[in-house]
């Protein structure tokens, strides 16, 4: 657990890209109208989740108005509700809401982190700041005992096969990214894939309610 609390500690503190570190700023004195009483949190949202978990979630960056202004990982938007939902039916989350940090939200053998911890400007971080933030992945990987990784989209899918061939836990061409897409890494590892839930996603019906929940039944699967 300190060394879990060391991490996220350290993800808080990174000023490592100046570019994000101003819009996150940016973004916390603006505030969007909705959220003009709402105390901005501006800074590298931390991971998110039990530090013994063996399912960790991998997303792609904190939401601006969503994590970037709660200080919780997909806590305060709407993709947060769809992650918490099918988190919930699944028995990896307590409650199936999640809209400030205090409210109360625990999960059970599972973790959530994300490609770049800074919320980037229009939802797209440099590689060069994705650069910067793979050691808080890598340690993120190292502190838990994971046997299933869940990549939220594409860019978070090649992220995690990126790492996964640097420990040698996947050798060979790059498997495809898909919704419901598996790779079994080394030492009985998988890796799933899944559309973000995204407004962009859930409201076109690219990603459904039983699309996402059946990943985590297979997740659930997987894990045992």
């Amino acid at each position: 657990m300190k060394a879990w609390d060391k991490l996220n500690a350290e993800i808080i503190s990174c000023v490592r890209c100046p570019r994000l570190v101003q819009h996150c700023e940016k973004i916390a004195r603006e505030k969007r109208r909705a959220y003009q009483d709402f105390d901005y949190w501006g800074k590298p949202v931390p991971n998110f989740g039990d530090p013994r978990a063996k399912l960790l979630i991998v997303g792609l960056a904190p939401g601006a108005h969503g994590a970037n202004r709660t200080g919780r990982m997909f806590t305060g938007d709407r993709s947060g509700d769809w992650l918490f939902r099918a988190l919930h039916k699944s028995g990896f989350a307590n409650q199936p809401n999640s809209s400030t940090v205090d409210d109360g939200l625990k999960l059970v053998n599972c973790a959530i982190t994300a490609v770049c911890q800074c919320a980037p400007p229009d939802n797209k971080p440099t590689l060069d700041e994705v650069q910067h933030c793979r050691p808080f992945l890598q340690q993120t990987i190292d502190h838990l005992p994971v046997r299933v990784f869940l990549a939220l989209g594409q860019l978070a899918w090649k992220a995690m096969i990126a790492e996964a061939k640097r420990r040698k836990w996947w050798v060979g061409k790059q498997p495809k990214f898909g919704h419901g897409a598996q790779a079994k890494l080394a030492e009985d590892r998988w890796l799933l894939g899944s559309y973000h839930p995204s407004q962009q996603n859930t409201l076109t019906g690219r990603l459904t309610e039983p699309m996402f929940d059946r990943v985590f039944r297979d997740a659930k699967r997987l894990m045992r």
